[in-house]
């Protein structure tokens, strides 16, 4: 039998099984009708972030700001255009630090922004400061070799 994919909406929350011969980019959502994967990531509340390293299957990279941080600010077009490229193989989701405090405050982070990927439901990797788009690309597949070019 061929490993489907878990796929957490970013909006609902839903679980999606993905099969590996679907086109991953045209998924919606079975409960929403959101597509799956924008090429944008999405801004989540505590629940949906921690639904989304519980159940996905997908690594996941957290892109941890907040809307005063400069670097925050200028980061976001990179972060964007590096989910456009890492999806559908890998999910991109922005946690707002000031908005979700407690699951900063637990991911033990000290300056913003802050990415970490995680991927089996455990934190691999983490990363501190503003990166263009191309070294966010790389500090992903650098992580994840299993995430081709």
């Amino acid at each position: 039998m061929t490993q489907q994919n878990l796929v957490v909406c970013s909006k609902c929350g839903g679980v999606n099984r993905l099969p590996p011969a679907r086109n991953a980019l045209e998924a919606k959502c079975g409960k929403c009708g959101t597509r799956l994967f924008s090429g944008h990531p999405d801004d989540v509340d505590a629940a949906t972030f921690h639904h989304q390293i519980a159940r996905s299957t997908l690594p996941v990279v957290v892109d941890v700001w907040a809307p005063w941080c400069g670097p925050c600010k200028l980061m976001a077009p990179a972060y964007s255009m590096a989910a456009s490229e890492l999806e559908p193989h890998v999910r991109l989701i922005k946690l707002n630090s000031d908005s979700e405090q407690a699951v900063a405050a637990k991911l033990g982070i000290r300056g913003i922004p802050t990415m970490l990927l995680f991927h089996g439901g455990r934190e691999v990797a983490r990363t501190s400061g503003a990166m263009t788009a191309d070294q966010i690309v790389r500090w992903v597949r650098d992580r994840l070799p299993m995430v081709a070019a």
